[in-house]
């Protein structure tokens, strides 16, 4: 369990906050009663909460990140310059030096201010290709051909944390996570940012006819409901001390044929006619993630099936986005 009173009465940054990842982690820190400064740039953030002042930043202007970090004791870096499939792959430069920079530059604004606590998110493309549920330790510096950029780009963050950490005279604590592909409300929904799950329960909604599969749908992925996902951050946060790095996922391998299924049926549309096209932009086919290092340390583990999960999403979604869609309440970027 997580001891709340850790976070109480903390000033804490959370750099993203508007995000799917920083809005769920700023509402579940109002709730423990932290100080929060919440950063966003492009898009406003979705929740008014208490104890919670909401800042525009961009963090690739340093005067910026050291004023987003001043009297702050905790930083979660969830800012990032991210996005699908389709992106990664025509355009993977699109995350190389903006995310470099941010990066590079909140980390050392944090230190010059003496925040006590830094986390960075990571990402599993970090790991090679394998057959075998990966482990922190798994790296080998060899990626999938299509996360060669963006896997490099997190790596190179991860190092720069354990820079700050362990190879400084006087270090900062930092902890970096590497998440499962996450899904939940607050997602991106918007068709040139969606990733597969939120994609799949749109055109579900939507009725799309034919109902179009990115890929033959027997890629293998580890998918992990947001608040299990913000639990498990939170509470490795609290109990890891020391320079390390975490996997925070669902430990459980399901194909995207198996996800679309469960959809279809929540969503009363198992008549729907499904294209698989492969001439469509895919990723890694198969992902395993190995969890052990949290769930011994932290007591954690995933508390919402798959199943219930996409309900809670496709529930959320319903009432969200009631009588307008992602494009319009947000536009096209």
């Amino acid at each position: 369990m997580i001891d709340k009173n850790f976070y109480k009465g903390k000033n804490i940054l959370v750099a993203g906050a508007s995000g799917f990842i920083g809005t769920h982690l700023t509402k579940k820190l109002s709730d423990y009663n932290a100080k929060i400064v919440g950063s966003y740039l492009n898009h406003s953030p979705k929740l008014k909460l208490p104890n919670v002042k909401f800042i525009k930043a961009d963090f690739t202007n340093y005067k910026e990140c050291l004023a987003a970090t001043k009297n702050i004791d905790f930083v979660f870096m969830v800012a990032a310059n991210s996005s699908g499939a389709a992106v990664i792959e025509k355009t993977p430069l699109a995350h190389l030096t903006p995310n470099i920079v941010m990066n590079s530059q909140i980390l050392a604004a944090a230190y010059e201010n003496k925040v006590s606590k830094f986390c960075f998110i990571s990402s599993n493309t970090v790991y090679p290709v394998t057959d075998f549920p990966v482990k922190e330790d798994d790296i080998n510096y060899n990626f999938f051909s299509k996360y060669f950029i963006v896997g490099w780009m997190k790596l190179f963050s991860e190092i720069m944390n354990k820079m700050y950490a362990k190879h400084i005279k006087i270090p900062m604590k930092t902890l970096v996570v590497r998440p499962g592909n996450l899904y939940g409300p607050y997602d991106k929904f918007r068709w040139n940012e969606s990733k597969v799950i939120a994609a799949l329960i749109r055109k579900s909604i939507e009725r799309h006819d034919p109902l179009i599969v990115w890929g033959d749908g027997n890629d293998l992925k580890d998918f992990l409901y947001i608040d299990d996902f913000i639990l498990g951050l939170l509470m490795a946060f609290e109990k890891f001390d020391d320079f390390d790095t975490i996997n925070i996922a669902s430990s459980i391998p399901v194909t995207i044929k198996e996800v679309l299924g469960t959809i279809l049926k929540e969503e009363n549309y198992q008549s729907a006619k499904l294209k698989y096209d492969c001439s469509k932009p895919t990723m890694l086919p198969k992902r395993l993630i190995n969890t052990d290092k949290i769930r011994k340390k932290c007591n954690w583990k995933p508390q919402i099936t798959l199943s219930e999960g996409l309900k809670l999403t496709i529930d959320w979604y319903k009432k969200f986005y009631k009588n307008t869609t992602p494009e319009k309440k947000y536009g096209n970027f």
